[in-house]
């Protein structure tokens, strides 16, 4: 009676109020829409601070058209102290490496936390302390602050509920979903990222002509409406619900489930991982330092892209702040094709590391192309931007979901699922870290040559890939072997009947 109880008082208040679903699948169904929408308003509030950039710091506009030739351009717009000055650029940069790097140290605790609670709950706590200190970094253009510490500590504060957001949202869908599809499903379920990428540069781009505040104002309160539709209906795995999935009710879901994170039956009485022994689940750490390099590309351009493009002379034109924060988008829109082939990719040849270092070797080319070519027309720029954000996000994407969610229910944790959200911060922790690092140095490098920029993501790209190399060759070393087997097993039956 008191586990009932228990269950009940864990049963999101919406559900138990207006009752839950007649299905299975109409729970995961769900399940994926309200952590789509969740994660999404967490990449809208993070993209804001890349749109507003131009309009803090728009004194002087410097762009190559190609890797050699200089272009200056005055802005009539005087931005905001302290962020109009010489070293504006770089003080931008340090606001971005202070909210990824405390994003990054909270991505650890964060998972190591919410495999020891109500995922729901810490899920919302993240959502509105994100959209709490988002309004708060806008509210210092309605109250004048002109102080550098208030905009940093207001990002790091920021950094560390948003860190929250992503061990929550896979641990809760990997509680859902079992293996079988799970890149294609997750691929395409990751769009959020880059839906809430493009949802934060519209928005933005279209409320900076009212003034930079109401950029961080509107989609706050956005992230915070959302936040309470999630802490109402989310229901964080079947058990909470009482769904047994071995029951008559559920027979017909029960064939396309396949691989359950947990046993018919099975009690949830596993502890929880620790940190270090998940380091050491195989496959945790190469594709965690592949996501180091990855994202230190992906969130170069994540806060970088739009100031570029403003920067940058295009078809022998400068673009305004709102229209290089739209433009900036169709990087996304790449995004999320590259997300959904690489899941598609990975699942079909079964093999996560082949699929996303050889995403990471395009992206090479891809950079390279448009740095040279980008600034030739606009028509040029939206192509080879497209195929840049493909290869860039498609292996951060399949990393980040259907990596983590695979190693988190690895079978050397026999059933245990209560590893899911502390695998996941340590991959995207580590990742973060990139993260930080990516925009960093561009605060810096950028100053002298945006060249050097495409350079350092370009050598990223690199040693993603090769820190796949032992993941790479075993996959298809297994792939040789199986296939020798499955011939010889042809062969063999082929002898039998002549």
């Amino acid at each position: 009676m008191a586990q009932s109880h228990e269950m009940m008082s864990r049963k999101p208040p919406g559900l138990r109020l207006f009752g839950g679903a007649s299905s299975l699948r109409s729970y995961q169904t769900l399940v994926l829409v309200l952590t789509f929408f969740a994660y999404a308003c967490f990449h809208m509030t993070r993209k804001i601070t890349s749109i507003v950039k131009s309009a803090l710091d728009p004194q002087t506009k410097v762009g190559f058209s190609h890797w050699g030739r200089l272009h200056t351009h005055n802005s009539l717009n005087v931005g905001w102290l302290p962020f109009n000055t010489v070293d504006g650029s770089a003080l931008l940069g340090e606001i971005d490496v202070a909210f990824l790097a405390v994003y990054s140290i909270g991505m650890f605790f964060a998972g190591h936390i919410g495999d020891r609670m109500d995922l729901r709950i810490f899920l919302t706590i993240g959502m509105l302390g994100t959209a709490i200190f988002t309004t708060l970094f806008g509210a210092g253009y309605w109250l004048n602050v002109h102080n550098f510490y208030y905009f940093l500590v207001i990002q790091m504060a920021s950094g560390l509920f948003q860190s929250i957001g992503w061990p929550s949202v896979v641990a809760v869908v990997g509680n859902w979903f079992g293996k079988s599809k799970r890149g294609l499903i997750m691929g395409i379920w990751n769009a959020h990222t880059s839906i809430g990428n493009i949802a934060g540069s519209l928005l933005a781009a279209f409320l900076l002509k009212f003034g930079w505040g109401w950029s961080f104002a509107i989609p706050s309160l956005i992230m915070a409406f959302v936040g309470l539709v999630v802490f109402i209906f989310l229901p964080v795995n079947p058990e909470v619900m009482e769904i047994d999935i071995d029951s008559g009710e559920y027979s017909c879901e029960k064939n396309s489930v396949k691989e359950p994170l947990l046993e018919p039956g099975q009690e949830v009485k596993h502890k929880a991982v620790g940190f270090l022994e998940a380091w050491r689940i195989p496959g945790v750490a190469p594709f965690a330092l592949c996501l180091f390099f990855s994202k230190l590309v992906a969130y170069t351009f994540l806060y970088w892209l739009p100031f570029y493009i403003s920067h940058t002379r295009i078809g022998n034109e400068y673009l305004s702040d709102a229209m290089a924060g739209s433009l900036s988008t169709i990087f996304d829109v790449g995004g999320v094709l590259g997300g959904v082939l690489a899941g598609h990719i990975s699942d079909r040849l079964n093999a996560r590391a082949v699929t996303a270092a050889s995403f990471m070797y395009c992206a090479i080319p891809a950079l390279f192309l448009y740095r040279t070519y980008g600034s030739v027309s606009i028509m040029w720029n939206i192509c080879l931007m497209f195929i840049t954000g493909m290869f860039v996000n498609g292996p951060y994407a399949l990393i980040t979901t259907a990596v983590s969610a695979d190693l988190g229910t690895h079978s050397s944790l026999n059933g245990n699922s209560r590893a899911l959200a502390t695998v996941t911060a340590i991959i995207d922790g580590t990742g973060s870290v990139g993260a930080a690092v990516g925009p960093l140095l561009t605060g810096y490098i950028s100053s002298k040559s945006w060249s050097a920029v495409f350079t350092m993501l370009m050598a990223a790209a690199l040693l993603a890939g090769l820190l796949l190399t032992q993941l790479v060759c075993a996959e298809l070393k297994g792939k040789v072997s199986s296939s020798v087997t499955k011939n010889a097993e042809a062969q063999g039956t082929y002898s039998d009947e002549v």
